[in-house]
């Protein structure tokens, strides 16, 4: 069944958050990136930091973690140009961690409606994906880059990388280890990270696809280029062929409010690696 653009633009603006809404627009109807911008920046407190269900699994609107690191995330898949959204994260970041590198969160965080697996760990504590992200936009301060580099020693060794089974972790450090150069050994941490997202997705395509390409953000991004072509091949034709009747793409966890975000990742990754055109039926 071919890709239906006009059945998930219909689910997107009548189901999407604004910002989501606008990011459709943005990447496949010509909206001007500042329209983005403007959408996002509401989710950004004076403090630097992020928040108000930006990351739609933890609602408060105090600045946390995750909601900066969701923030970054978009804009790492999305190939997006941040502009100066995100030049005082790290001055947020150095107040707002241990002395071990680690993430603080707000005391109120589980005041707001939160998801199970969030409220379990109290919040994203690993300072990992952000910083990697920040420094893919020339952005950081010597603190907040030695603290987690020394963070990522005591956190994210290589016997921890080449037996993870779950894609969280690896995220985290691909993010890191494929951003930052100045760390001990740094390209057997990026062939380890990438070895172990391959066999993870090789494994579960069905459920790791929108995943792969959450990292695999273009034909020439490290993990698209290490992966197998028939790995990729396999998981384009399997997205391409499994839109909804309601038009969109379902997140692993079948989790409702996901998927305006995974739809448009799967798009914007059919469009990216040549297998769809955006227009309409």
């Amino acid at each position: 069944m071919a890709v239906s653009f006009d059945r998930a633009k219909a689910y997107i603006y009548s189901y999407g958050m604004l910002w989501e809404r606008v990011l459709f627009g943005h990447l496949f109807e010509g909206t001007p990136l500042s329209h983005v911008h403007q959408c996002l920046a509401c989710y950004k407190n004076p403090d630097g930091g992020w928040g108000h269900g930006i990351e739609p699994d933890i609602t408060t609107p105090v600045s946390h973690p995750r909601a900066m690191e969701f923030a970054l995330q978009i804009f790492r898949t999305t190939g997006m140009r941040a502009n100066n959204l995100f030049n005082d994260a790290p001055e947020w970041l150095e107040t707002n961690r241990n002395v071990d590198g680690s993430l603080l969160n707000p005391a109120h965080l589980l005041d707001y409606p939160c998801a199970p697996w969030w409220r379990a760990s109290c919040g994203q504590t690993s300072p990992a994906s952000i910083v990697g992200n920040l420094v893919r936009l020339g952005i950081g301060t010597p603190i907040v880059l030695d603290s987690t580099s020394q963070w990522v020693q005591d956190n994210l060794t290589l016997e921890q990388l080449n037996s993870n089974d779950g894609l969280t972790l690896a995220y985290e450090a691909y993010d890191y280890f494929m951003n930052i150069d100045d760390f001990p050994q740094v390209e057997r941490y990026r062939k380890a990270v990438i070895d172990n997202i391959i066999a993870l997705v090789d494994a579960a395509p069905e459920k790791a696809g929108c995943s792969f390409f959450l990292l695999a953000v273009r034909p020439e991004s490290p993990l698209a280029k290490a992966a197998p072509a028939a790995l990729k091949k396999r998981l384009l034709s399997y997205l391409k062929a499994t839109q909804t009747a309601d038009g969109i793409w379902q997140d692993e966890h079948e989790l409702p409010h996901w998927y305006p975000w995974t739809t448009i990742v799967v798009l914007n990754a059919l469009k990216t690696y040549g297998v769809w055109t955006p227009k309409s039926d």
